[in-house]
């Protein structure tokens, strides 16, 4: 896989920026360059106006437990997170494209991810869903079918692990929510000690929902990959929608599947938007 068209001679590290229904990310490769990237680092280049831009940055690494990769993530606050959906699935196209194998296996911290193509989409396996207080994690034990925490309108949230954490609130029109406002009191909430990702979701149908979310670390995002899977399971754990949904989000739409064995499978599009050079300053 070659991550840069840079000139020859260009000092820097070569990236790839890609995006996932606007869920924007940039691509670095650890296996063939030396990446040490700070939270500072990360933040520079996470930086709209001085940097590449992004919402997540994916560093591919060598594999440490027997699968193709493993995936090193920073949000754009610089803090590293277990999993990302739609980045997971940018790297996936990268790497299936570069090994011209059906299924890639990727490490993340918040477990191996399995991914495969699926006509012109990318399908990733994510895992099996926690709902378990001890592995979302909460503070303290409590039901996660029904937390009692909230702000404004989000109240009464599930709490779900996929890959990460997370509280997802079911709510009239999604729409209406004001994440900016109440989306960071909810993610730094005492109840999660590794703070939390919030949805605000409403039911379209038995088949269908639509999503925002406020991402831990990222802030108001078009698409969350985690975040839809973690609504999907949510949503039938609650009675509201069949195992199989559509979740509409800002960017676009994700296919989502909470299958018998716990597993969740997202399906969803790719895009490449271009590639470069870092220059060495924001690495300093």
């Amino acid at each position: 896989m070659t991550l840069s068209t840079s000139p020859q001679g260009t000092a820097g590290l070569p990236f790839r920026k890609m995006h996932g229904l606007g869920n924007d990310v940039v691509v670095l490769d650890a296996r063939s360059h030396d990446v040490a990237l700070t939270p500072k680092s990360a933040r520079a280049i996470g930086n709209r106006r001085t940097g590449v831009g992004c919402d997540q940055i994916m560093i591919i690494e060598r594999p440490r437990n027997g699968g193709d990769v493993f995936l090193g993530i920073r949000n754009s606050d610089g803090s590293v997170v277990e999993s990302c959906g739609n980045g997971s699935r940018c790297v996936a196209r990268l790497l299936l494209d570069e090994t011209g194998k059906d299924k890639v296996t990727m490490e993340t911290l918040g477990g191996d991810i399995i991914a495969v193509r699926a006509g012109n989409l990318i399908s990733i396996d994510m895992g099996p869903a926690r709902d378990d207080w001890q592995s979302i994690p909460l503070a303290q034990a409590a039901d996660t079918l029904h937390l009692k925490i909230g702000e404004g309108p989000l109240q009464d949230p599930v709490g779900v692990n996929v890959g990460n954490p997370h509280a997802v609130f079911f709510v009239s029109d999604a729409e209406a929510v004001d994440l900016a406002t109440v989306g960071p009191k909810l993610e730094h909430h005492p109840l999660f000690p590794a703070r939390t990702n919030v949805e605000a979701v409403q039911v379209l149908d038995h088949g269908h929902v639509r999503m925002r979310v406020w991402e831990r670390g990222a802030g108001i995002t078009q698409a969350c990959g985690t975040g839809a899977c973690a609504t999907a399971v949510a949503a039938a754990r609650r009675g509201l929608t069949d195992r199989k949904v559509t979740v509409t989000l800002d960017g676009g739409d994700l296919e989502i599947e909470w299958r018998a064995d716990g597993h969740v499978i997202m399906t969803g599009p790719v895009a490449e938007t271009f590639v470069g050079t870092l220059d060495a300053s924001l690495l300093a």
